[in-house]
């Protein structure tokens, strides 16, 4: 079976057959769409639509008639209203009394430059009284006509009902008056005294139901009011026809889909078969209609395609599901015969090579290069001052086409420079393994190869540096965890002492000691921790955070320190949840450190601000205070290991805080900055915004 398949996959009949097939699958795909297009004026999103008053059909019924009773309304009122000016707003008006003014300067004797603008004004208003009258005359009557126009509109829509009255003007297609009256209907729509009600519930659901109730809130509705309904025969006509509209969609979506795959598995075939006659053929073998120069093929194509849109576009709907299939047929067919002919040459890789344009260049260039290699000095100077704008004169018509060409030279000149240039790029950006690859010979290839000389001893350097580094922290840690152990035997002796019976002095000494040790605990633990930090050996186990809660209930946990150094914190948030990404244990150790840092050094009796911001995709936490010491170093020296705000280091910090909160922060793919402006001191953390999900389902229905 497989051998017949090959035997027969490539054979001329089997190619014609399988193009009549992609032929006939086209003209389906666009038969389908053309039926949507015509009887569902393109609306292919009724197959996702599952209930009427949730549909585009219903707005769209329905959106004209409030709009016209808006304009109605809103705008000409009556037509006493409109014989007496009060549709013509000033902005109208003035325009056209500035197009008479323009007329004015133009053509008016009395119109004089050098006087005022103001005294030209009030001549103009004077001598054009009438042609100003006119205009006015001519813009009620552009009005009138609207009015008529729009009211012959709503006396011929029989459904819905509706009632529209501004208090004095009613416009109505019904006896009834009342808003009970149209409650009593299975669906209305009722709009006054600013507010609406709307049944059934589902079409406030619509997510267009906004292109309904816009006009009327553009209303004063202190006295206007609308109500529309829609009787029983009428929804039940309009939900049939919503229906059947469906199904044909549907159905012609199913046909569209199928057609659609067809044509994808025939086009693709005989693109794959194109030029070989069997699959093992490394040969594309052309026929006489290949011949055609590729540019003039294109050309053809995009002719074709033009002739096609022209012919569709300018055929009357009524007919226009008829004609598709025999105006598709025929150009279709031979669209792809020169599209499968492109192929070919493709694969022969002789798509550019076979133009016209390239035939003329290459002949171009052939005889100017036999005259130029063959003659003397005058006739290279000659060729080269005549034969160039001859050249250009002779190419002006295909202009594009001979930039494309001599950029295209241009760049092979210049491929070694941009590859060079792009490396160094590269290399300034941090990319040191980065190697600058220049296959032809000359200075580009020794510039490159020093290049590359250098980026080797940079490279060198910087993993010498991060050795160092790596052998610093390392030393840290282990000097860190070395101290620990005695460290721990002095603090527990120095509580049995604390137990014991020693005369008043030596209890002096205890304290002092206690002290002491306690402070070089801490020291320690920091430093171990700012160790672990940088070197980035930490699990990090993100979770989804509600950032306010945490900020909230950790302040409540600092609340007797808070009390206790006279600080007012005044915290800011958005109303409704935020959530970020985080370790929940570092990214309260980071906050906690910073609070520590505060208690430390802000002023006592001042107020610390922590404001939690929305900042779109991010959220940032800012915490702001007033240092009880004078800050004259920069934000980039604060967070230096080791320094601290308090230069005399008379405080109890390590200067290790703000390095850790910052080294934890971006563990978790956070940002961390802080900014000195005076004695105000501000600390900012940012993570990703996480949307959600429950959020984001509520948003979508």
């Amino acid at each position: 079976m497989d051998i017949k398949l090959k035997k027969y996959s490539h054979l001329l009949t089997t190619k014609i057959i399988v193009f009549m097939i992609a032929v006939g699958c086209f003209t389906g795909i666009i038969k389908a769409i053309v039926q949507v297009e015509v009887v569902n004026d393109g609306y292919f999103s009724m197959v996702m639509e599952d209930d009427y008053f949730l549909s585009q059909a219903f707005v769209r019924e329905n959106q004209k008639v409030v709009g016209n009773l808006a304009t109605l309304l809103r705008e000409y009122k009556s037509e006493d209203n409109i014989l007496k000016g009060g549709s013509i707003s000033e902005e109208r008006l003035r325009m056209e009394e500035q197009n008479l003014y323009l007329d004015f300067q133009q053509f008016s004797k009395s119109y004089r430059p050098d006087l005022r603008e103001e005294e030209n004004y009030s001549a103009f208003k004077t001598e054009y009284a009438d042609k100003i009258a006119q205009a006015r005359e001519k813009l009620i009557k552009e009005d009138l006509r609207n009015y008529h126009a729009v009211l012959q509109e709503l006396s011929d829509q029989k459904n819905p009902l509706y009632y529209a009255s501004d208090g004095v003007n009613v416009y109505t297609n019904t006896t009834e008056t009342e808003i009970s009256q149209f409650k009593e209907y299975p669906a209305y729509l009722v709009f006054g005294d600013y507010k609406r009600e709307v049944y059934p519930k589902e079409i406030e659901e619509n997510e267009q139901f906004q292109f309904i109730t816009d006009p009327i809130e553009e209303l004063n509705q202190d006295k206007t009011v609308v109500y529309i309904a829609f009787t029983d025969n009428f929804l039940s006509q309009k939900i049939n026809e919503w229906k059947e509209d469906k199904t044909v969609v549907t159905k012609n979506l199913y046909i569209l889909a199928a057609f659609l795959l067809g044509f994808i598995l025939s086009f693709g075939y005989l693109i794959l078969v194109a030029g070989r006659r069997s699959f093992k053929d490394d040969q594309v073998h052309l026929y006489p209609v290949n011949k055609l120069y590729n540019d003039i093929n294109i050309f053809l194509c995009m002719s074709l395609i033009a002739i096609w849109i022209t012919l569709m576009d300018n055929v009357a709907h009524t007919s226009i599901d008829r004609i598709a299939i025999p105006i598709t047929i025929p150009i279709s067919a031979a669209v792809f015969v020169l599209i499968l002919s492109l192929v070919k040459h493709f694969k022969n890789k002789t798509l550019l090579k076979h133009t016209l344009i390239f035939a003329i260049i290459r002949k171009v260039v052939t005889i100017v290069r036999n005259v130029y290699e063959t003659g003397n000095v005058a006739v290279k100077t000659v060729l080269i001052v005549i034969g160039y704008p001859i050249l250009i004169a002779l190419t002006f018509f295909m202009f594009p086409v001979t930039i494309g060409l001599a950029g295209w030279f241009a760049y092979k000149k210049v491929k070694s420079f941009q590859a060079i240039q792009d490396g160094v790029e590269r290399i300034k950006a941090g990319s040191l393994h980065h190697r600058i690859d220049v296959p032809n010979r000359g200075e580009f290839k020794t510039l490159a190869t020093n290049i590359n000389s250098i980026t080797d001893g940079l490279k060198e350097a910087v993993d010498s540096e991060l050795k160092r580094e790596r052998l610093k922290t390392e030393l840290i840690t282990n000097v860190s965890h070395d101290i620990r152990t005695p460290l721990t035997s002095i603090i527990t002796y120095v509580d049995l002492l604390k137990g014991e019976e020693v005369t008043p002095r030596a209890a002096e000494y205890i304290n002092i000691l206690d002290q002491k040790s306690k402070r070089l605990k801490l020291l320690t633990d920091d430093l171990f921790e700012a160790a672990k930090a940088t070197s980035g050996n930490i699990s990090v186990d993100f979770e989804k955070i509600d950032i306010v809660s945490l900020v909230t209930q950790g302040l409540g946990e600092v609340n007797d320190k808070i009390e206790d150094l006279n600080l007012q914190f005044k915290l800011n948030h958005p109303k409704d949840k935020v959530y970020i990404s985080a370790d929940g244990k570092l990214l309260w150790r980071s906050i906690e450190n910073l609070l520590s840092n505060i208690f430390k050094y802000a002023l006592s009796g001042s107020r610390v601000y922590i404001d939690i911001e929305d900042a779109g995709n991010e959220i940032q936490i800012t915490f702001k205070n007033i240092s009880a010491y004078e800050l004259n170093i920069s934000a980039d020296e604060l967070m230096e290991r080791f320094k601290r705000g308090d230069e005399s280091r008379s405080s109890q910090g390590s200067g290790l805080g703000l390095s850790i909160a910052k080294s934890l922060i971006e563990v978790q793919k956070g940002k961390f900055n802080i900014h000195v402006d005076g004695d105000l001191f501000k600390a900012v953390i940012t993570f990703p915004k996480m949307i959600d999900s429950q959020s984001k389902v509520v948003e979508e229905s």
